[in-house]
This record gives C-alpha cells, sequence and structure tokens, in this order.
C-alpha cells in the first residue's frame, strides 16, 4: 500500500525545479551577458513584464485565440481521418502490409517540409497553418489506433462471434471500447507535435497567432516581447497537455 505525499509536499520538487531554472535563466541572461544589451534583453526581468504590456495592448489574448483555433482545426482533421484509418489498418492484415511502407515514409518527413506545398494549394492564410498542424498530428493518432486494435485480445473477440456478433458489433462493443486508451494517448501525442509545428507554421504570412508575434517582435528588435510570447508558449503548452493528461485519465 502507497501512501501520497501531503499535497504542500508534490509541489516542493517542481517548485525548486522552476526556482533554479529562473535563477538559471538570470544568471546566464544578466551577470554572465555584463554588458551584452541584446542578451539582456532576454532576461526575466525583461520578459515577464513584457508579457502583461502585449496583454494591455490588446495583442496577447487574440494570438493566443488565433493560435487555439487552428490548433483545434488541425487536431479535428487529423482524428477525423487517423481514428478510422488507425481501425482500418490494425483490423486488416493486408491493408496494413500494403500501407506501412507509405505511411512509414510519409510520417518521417517533417511536417514543416510541406509548407511550400500547403501555401501554393491553399495560399496565405489560416488555411496552409491548419493543414500543417493536421499533417502532423495524423500519424501519431494513425499508429496509436492500429495498436491499440492490435492490444485487444482475441479471446474478447471470439467471444462475440461465438454469441452471434457481427463484424460490426464486435468492431463497436469489443474492439472500440478496448482501444480507447491508445487513441486517447495517440491524441494526446498529436497535440504536443502539433503545438509544436504550429508556431512556426504561423510564421507563413498570418497576420496572427504566437508565431506572427515573435515574427512582429523580432522585426522591432523588441526581443523582450520575443521572449515574453516565447513563455506564453511554453506555458501554454504544458497547460494543454497537462489537460489531455488529466482526460486520458479520467476515459481510462
Amino acid at each position: 500500500m502507497t501512501v501520497s505525499p501531503p499535497s504542500r509536499a508534490r509541489w516542493i520538487a517542481p517548485a525548486t525545479a522552476i526556482a533554479l531554472a529562473v535563477l538559471l535563466w538570470w544568471f546566464l541572461t544578466t551577470v554572465l551577458a555584463g554588458e551584452d544589451r541584446l542578451l539582456n534583453s532576454f532576461a526575466p526581468q525583461h520578459a515577464v513584464p513584457a508579457i502583461a504590456d502585449l496583454a494591455r495592448r490588446g495583442v496577447l489574448f487574440g494570438d493566443i485565440a488565433a493560435s487555439l483555433w487552428r490548433l483545434l482545426g488541425g487536431l479535428l482533421i487529423a482524428a477525423a481521418i487517423g481514428v478510422p484509418l488507425g481501425f482500418a489498418v490494425g483490423s486488416l492484415a493486408a491493408l496494413e502490409r500494403a500501407t506501412r511502407p507509405v505511411f512509414q515514409f510519409l510520417r518521417m518527413v517533417s511536417p514543416l517540409s510541406w509548407a511550400p506545398v500547403a501555401v501554393a494549394l491553399f495560399g496565405i492564410g489560416h488555411r496552409p497553418v491548419v493543414f500543417l498542424v493536421a499533417a502532423a498530428a495524423l500519424w501519431p493518432i494513425v499508429l496509436n489506433t492500429a495498436a491499440g486494435v492490435h492490444a485487444v485480445d482475441p479471446g474478447h473477440r471470439l467471444v462475440a462471434r461465438s454469441l452471434g456478433a457481427t463484424r460490426t458489433e464486435v468492431l463497436t462493443s469489443v474492439v472500440l471500447p478496448a482501444s480507447r486508451g491508445h487513441v486517447l494517448t495517440g491524441v494526446r501525442v498529436a497535440l504536443g507535435i502539433a503545438w509544436v509545428v504550429l508556431v512556426p507554421a504561423e510564421m507563413l504570412g498570418v497576420d496572427s497567432g504566437l508565431g506572427y508575434q515573435i515574427l512582429n517582435a523580432r522585426d522591432q528588435l523588441a526581443y523582450d516581447q520575443m521572449m515574453a510570447v516565447i513563455l506564453v508558449i511554453g506555458v501554454l503548452g504544458y497547460l494543454l497537455d497537462g489537460i489531455a493528461r488529466r482526460a486520458l485519465a479520467h476515459r481510462r
């Protein structure tokens, strides 16, 4: 029997790690940087207040909303394609053998490699960004869904068929519930990859989003604001992963 530590004790280690990381950040950009104004502008005493400045100017929340909207659109497209495709590949051995070379080839190509193709097909705007996010999120969902189908106990399928269940009923009553954890894990992995790809994808000519704001701050030589946006990206990514992790634990 394991006893969980008190809630206060659970926070000591992560709080200490964060404090040490901030201290190291300050030391590198303030003490070691010396008179280097460029490096000093990335220091926490400049970057953290810049977050409040961006929010006060009404820039930050609009960019966050735009980025989250593109992320959601790409994930929904990837899930709509990836989950059925994963179930098909996991259920049909012949289809898996036939598609394995193509799938392995495509998933090893960086999603950002498709950026010129996306711009050529969809032009400048939201659509190429959503396309790149969907391309990044697709393969984790497909592969984890197929792995979930493979992990289903064959005995459960035999029992269902012996009771007269059709192929569709076996899929909906046995395979889908048993593989749900793998599907959700694939979505969580896809979320992390999509968030990483989203920021550089927003540097393709759109006029909103966190990736755009990084370029905008760079062009204005406002490096404190650029570091502020990087901090916001990291915090949002952490929160999104935490939400996905809690949802995954709850569903299981």
